[in-house]
């Protein structure tokens, strides 16, 4: 009985460190996950800043062109 107590004790504590590795892992994931969110939102006003000024700049282009003519 000793070495099926002994067992199941070892078997307790492989568990528990699979659980809590496994808690640790899909703690991170989340993490990356909100990040990701957040970096692609970010992308998105920079893209959008981005457009604006290739916009500003055109008009920007074309009066100076005008001018100068």
């Amino acid at each position: 009985m000793a070495k099926k107590s002994t067992l199941s004790d070892v078997g307790k504590r492989v568990g528990a460190a699979l659980g809590k590795a496994n808690k640790e892992a899909h703690i991170r994931a989340r993490k990356v996950s909100a990040a990701s969110k957040v970096a692609k939102e970010e992308l998105k006003d920079i893209s959008k800043q981005v457009e604006a000024l290739k916009n500003q700049l055109e008009k920007t282009a074309k009066r100076l062109k005008s001018a100068l003519k």
